[in-house]
């Protein structure tokens, strides 16, 4: 592949990214510099290894019920959709009861108690929605499987009405946004209500890459409903923590490489991120119009596919949507087959291993049940360029073009706001650093204001490369090669501290080749160490999100391990997920893989 001629300040965090090591307190920015490590470094800890210690069945003793002592209701907790339907169906629950439900849990433990702090505005006209909703059901009956369903919605997601959409940055305060996002308008035909927006990585994520995943200047710290102390993972993190503390029956999030799954993993739910151009973009606070995308969180495949259902279809305001036309199901649970593992061909990257001891350990018992389940492995199914995937460098340039004239676009149709550009927000932050800046700057934004535009041959060819990277030498190659249905990874680590300080203490995750690909990924729980959940990546082709539901589903009934939060302060020391492990501060790909 060619080499590009790229701004100065680019090129000058790319060679930061490079010269950085693992193991190495330098402030170095290497994204994925535990990826490449060899899978036999990572597997060493076994499966019973990983059970609960006593320190954390002794906390557990002494805080027995963290929601009954803050007097939160939990009758309809880890309810399923369906099951939340036949509730409605035979008159023993209301929308306007389960509306008053989620309120009353995010009152007594989102914004009091032990505050996980994953809400940052409540739709004001909430119950009155699902009071109508119920009258119609009453009336003609319901629209589908989201009628009356509360849902939340990232604070990058416009809705035309009282809430506001501001990414986080009190830069988009102030006037509402003049129109539904199109997920939005589809998800209110759908009969869904629109709870509320949650806490986000401001900006998604991509304005610095010292940032702490979950913190934006509007909400403050999103914390980890398993222990509130480790971080949620970004930057869809008040999205995935609502929907595992139960704030939702489900919720959306955006991802442009790792913001959905990575912190489903965190949270211990499923994350769906789409094939790009699966859903629409439109209405959303960009980064890159390339590599952005809306999916849900659910509690399970199940609820994250009823979910997605409701948001497809082809949208004028996004021209991206045309590719998936007579790709896209309006009803993905059809694809849920509890035997879907049977004779599919699943491929191990052992390459994108030993990045965590525990992640590894508990994607090999994973692994093994999907063997039991009648899965075909073929391991190892290896890429060919993954070195190239994660030095960053294509994919990071597409999206510093990318986000300078994506927002602009974005700002252009938001009404009474005093920025229009790039430079305006800049100039903003400068003018406002002590609330907008307080523990990490503008890197990102700076250097992608030095970017000259679309017709850029280093744009160019850096896009053409990431697709080349992604697709034939990547993701394309190698199910080809092996013949495969789908590939399977761990995720991300488990959660690490909270450190507003040194940013986050970034390990590793799975999701860049994906990114590059612009493909889909299905994250889904898949066991826990310390406490602390883990998932794994179902990765496939374009528009496969049938058959990795289908894998992803029939793993989740296999193996079970979704556990619903405890609301921890914090995991006693000696318990640590990382004990023994060295930590590399990523501040690179931190803040683009937990993006949007």
């Amino acid at each position: 592949m060619k080499k590009q001629s790229i701004p100065k300040r680019v090129q000058d965090l790319l060679d930061r990214m490079h010269s950085s090591r693992p193991n190495t307190d330098d402030g170095g920015i290497s994204r994925r510099g535990f990826i490449g490590l060899s899978a036999a470094a990572g597997v060493a800890a076994t499966v019973g290894g990983l059970a609960v210690p006593p320190a954390i069945a002794q906390q557990a003793a002494k805080n027995p019920d963290v929601e009954a002592k803050n007097h939160a209701p939990q009758g309809l907790n880890e309810k399923t959709i369906a099951e939340l339907q036949g509730e409605m169906k035979s008159g023993n629950l209301t929308s306007a009861e389960l509306v008053a439900f989620y309120l009353e849990r995010i009152a007594k433990l989102d914004r009091s108690g032990p505050r996980v702090n994953s809400v940052l505005e409540l739709n004001p006209d909430a119950a009155a929605i699902a009071r109508a909703l119920d009258r119609e059901r009453r009336v003609k009956g319901v629209r589908g499987p989201l009628h009356g369903i509360p849902i939340l919605l990232k604070a990058n997601i416009d809705t035309g009405d009282r809430m506001q959409t501001t990414a986080g940055s009190f830069a988009l305060a102030g006037p509402p946004a003049p129109q539904d996002a199109t997920v939005v308008t589809r998800l209110r035909a759908a009969g869904a209500v629109i709870l509320g927006k949650t806490n986000l990585s401001e900006w998604a994520n991509f304005r610095s890459f010292y940032s702490s995943s979950g913190w934006s200047a509007i909400g403050g710290q999103c914390n980890n409903p398993y222990a509130l102390d480790r971080n949620p993972s970004g930057s869809s993190a008040g999205s995935a923590a609502g929907t595992s503390a139960n704030f939702c029956a489900a919720a959306l999030g955006t991802e442009t490489d790792g913001s959905i799954v990575d912190p489903g993993s965190t949270n211990g739910v499923v994350g769906i991120k789409p094939t790009i151009g699966l859903t629409s973009r439109a209405g959303v606070v960009p980064i890159s119009h390339n590599q952005d995308t809306v999916g849900p969180f659910g509690r399970t495949v199940a609820d994250a596919a009823a979910v997605l259902g409701a948001l497809v279809g082809l949208d004028s305001r996004d021209p991206r949507t045309q590719d998936s036309s007579g790709k896209f199901f309006t009803d993905y649970t059809q694809f849920l087959d509890p035997d879907g593992l049977k004779g599919a061909r699943i491929g191990v990257p052992r390459q994108m291993f030993g990045f965590s001891r525990q992640a590894d350990a508990i994607t090999e018992a994973a692994l093994q049940t999907m063997q039991d389940a009648g899965a075909v492995l073929v391991d190892p199914a290896d890429f060919s360029d993954l070195a190239d995937i994660q030095s960053f460098v294509d994919e990071f340039t597409v999206l510093l073009f990318d986000f300078k004239q994506d927002v602009a676009a974005y700002l252009a149709t938001r009404v009474g706001l005093s920025v229009k550009t790039l430079a305006d927000l800049i100039a903003f932050n400068n003018a406002n650093a002590d609330k907008e800046m307080p523990f990490f700057g503008q890197e990102l934004f700076l250097a992608a204001e030095e970017t000259d535009g679309f017709s850029d041959p280093a744009y160019q060819q850096a896009l053409a490369n990431k697709h080349l990277l992604g697709r034939q030498n990547g993701l394309d190659g190698v199910l080809d090669q092996f013949n495969l249905d789908a590939l399977v990874t761990p995720t991300i680590f488990p959660s690490a501290m909270t450190d507003l300080v040194n940013a986050d203490h970034f390990l590793g995750d799975t999701s860049s080749p994906a990114a590059d690909a612009e493909y889909p990924l299905v994250t889904v729980p898949a066991g826990s160490t310390n406490g602390l959940p883990v998932g794994i990546n179902f990765m496939g082709r374009a528009f496969s999100e049938p058959t990795l539901i289908k894998l992803s589903h029939s793993f989740e009934q296999a193996s079970k391990q979704r556990r619903a939060p405890k609301f921890f302060d914090n995991l006693p020391p000696e318990s640590d997920g990382f004990a023994g492990h060295n930590v590399a501060l990523n501040r690179g790909m931190r803040s683009l893989h937990r993006p949007r």
